[in-house]
């Protein structure tokens, strides 16, 4: 007979038991296990307040605030930072943040500066200048954190006004020995003009404004009459200088306004009487500031006056030529009758008739790659046949021509039928001027002479601070000597500014800010003035 296995058979009811009964201890383990889990506690503390919070899941920092229902402003701070997973024992910290801005106007002081004037006894002061302070607005950040103040934090500074410089004049101490001067020296130390005539001790202050700017310092002949530019105090910002005239040097007067404004250049011209020759430019407001007009005024003047008499334009206005915002350089033969060009990259002469520009020399123009221009010096011979002047050279190595070191003394004839370097790689301040006529004392013969500046590391000839020696040669670049500095001295630099004496016997040039003087033939020097703020000398009879 068949046996029957039905749901209540005991064998079966006993397999269901065992079944249920490891179904009841499994639950009752997981939960077991469940109940024996650690919770983590961590200590939140918040808005001044602290509590705990249990938590047996591994959240984040971010997710317990959220949690918790902590709303974070966007400055606030949280520590440890919101990314990291909550550990038993930590402690979360929110720090509330804000942040304000102030912003208050201060004083500026003012500047001091004392300046060597020799127009005063040694040690005597004099203000010059008054000082006056400026203001500027500073504007700070201050951050609150849980309601304490931080320390303001500067965030910007806008000058409102501009601190005026207190400028002292004081006698500069020491004594300099009296020297013979030919004809009249003149000069400009801290923005006046300054000349002795005959001897060194009748050094005098020509003007005492102090905002001589230096564009124009020129002696008529016979040193008579000066001529020279003033900054502009009018509120015309267009305006940058205008040519003033002293009638007589010899006087104690006071210059006249002259009419010509934003002048670039000028000097008097040979063998007109009461002339001047002058170029302008006009204001920008990008570097250097001014851009030139490369033309050519000739006017002449009633010398007690400053009228002008007649304005006759004698080069127009253009823009022709490479950099041509730097300004082309003139300048005039001994008697007048030539006018010598300058511009980057070539030299030549003005056709007085027609006004064309002839080509005498062409060189490499040389790129500073900064707010300024190169313009070689240019020198008439006596008999103005020739023209002294540098040249750039071509390329020593690789580099290309318009960065070529390379710098020459040159001569070219004013007829054009030849042109010839007489001395290599003086370097770009070499300067060269031809000598006046010099007599030989016993033979009545006429000689004459060049001085240049000759650079002593060629490679670094180019920076104003680079170090030159005075150098002087035959006129045909022979015979070529160091006369100053002497050896184991410091150099000469950019700013050495070499002027011939009228009889050709001395050289006169500045020397670490002073004015100096050195004879030609035993080379001995002498020191001129002490205040160590000159510039610019010119020489005349």
């Amino acid at each position: 007979m068949k046996q029957n296995y039905g749901l209540f058979h005991p064998q079966r009811r006993h397999f269901i038991r065992v079944i249920f009964i490891s179904i009841l201890l499994l639950l009752a383990a997981a939960c077991e296990s469940r109940d024996e889990r650690p919770s983590m506690i961590v200590t939140l503390v918040v808005d001044g307040q602290q509590r705990a919070v249990a938590e047996d899941l591994p959240l984040t920092v971010g997710e317990i605030l959220s949690q918790e229902e902590v709303i974070l402003g966007p400055l606030d701070e949280v520590n440890p930072p919101a990314f990291s997973q909550i550990a038993d024992g930590m402690r979360i910290t929110v720090a509330r943040v804000t942040e304000e801005s102030t912003c208050e106007e201060m004083e500026v002081p003012y500047p001091s500066r004392t300046i060597p004037n020799e127009a005063l006894a040694p040690g005597e002061t004099r203000l010059a200048q008054p000082g006056r302070s400026g203001t500027e607005q500073v504007c700070y950040r201050i951050t609150i954190r849980d309601g304490v103040r931080g320390n303001p934090v500067p965030i910007s500074r806008v000058p409102m006004s501009e601190p005026q410089e207190e400028i002292i004049y004081v006698g500069p101490s020491g004594e300099l020995d009296p020297v013979s001067i030919t004809g009249t020296l003149a000069y400009i130390s801290s923005g006046n003009v300054w000349a002795m005539r005959n001897a060194s001790t009748s050094k005098r202050a020509l003007t005492n404004t102090n905002d001589v700017d230096g564009r124009v310092l020129g002696l008529s002949e016979g040193g008579r009459s000066l001529i020279f530019t003033r900054q502009s105090d009018r509120a015309d910002t267009n305006i940058f200088n205008q040519l003033w005239l002293l009638p007589d040097t010899t006087l104690t007067i006071d210059p006249v306004p002259l009419m010509p404004e934003n002048v670039l250049s000028a000097d008097w011209v040979p063998g007109l009487e009461n002339t001047i020759s002058y170029s302008t430019g006009e204001v920008t407001d990008v570097a250097p500031g001014w851009r030139a007009n490369n033309d050519l005024f000739l006017m002449s003047i009633d010398l007690q006056t400053g009228t002008p008499q007649q304005v006759q334009p004698l080069v127009p206005a253009s823009s022709f030529g490479l950099y041509n915002w730097w300004g082309t350089n003139f300048e005039w033969s001994p008697d007048g009758t030539e006018l010598a060009w300058v511009r980057a990259d070539s030299m030549g002469l003005v056709d007085l008739n027609t006004g064309e520009f002839q080509t005498l020399l062409s060189y490499p123009v040389f790129e500073t790659r900064q707010s300024w221009s190169w313009r070689a010096s240019v020198s008439f011979s006596p008999d103005q046949s020739l023209i002294l002047t540098t040249v750039h050279g071509a390329p020593i190595g690789n580099e290309p021509p318009q960065t070529s070191p390379a710098f020459h003394v040159a001569v070219t004839a004013t007829s054009g039928i030849f042109n010839a370097n007489v001395a290599e790689n003086t370097g770009i301040w070499s300067t060269p001027q031809f000598s006046p006529p010099v007599i030989n004392p016993q033979t009545g013969q006429q000689t004459g002479r060049m001085a240049y500046l000759r650079a002593r590391d060629l490679s670094n000839s180019i920076n104003q601070g680079a170090e030159y020696d005075l150098v002087v040669a035959d006129r045909d670049g022979s015979n070529a000597r160091v006369i100053f500095p002497a050896a184991g001295q410091p150099a000469l630099n950019s700013n050495a500014s070499i002027t011939w004496s009228p009889d050709g016997t001395q050289v006169a040039f500045i020397y670490q800010g002073n004015l100096w003087l050195v004879d030609v033939a035993s080379s001995t020097s002498h020191q001129l003035t002490l205040d160590g703020n000159a510039s610019q000398p010119i020489w005349t009879r």
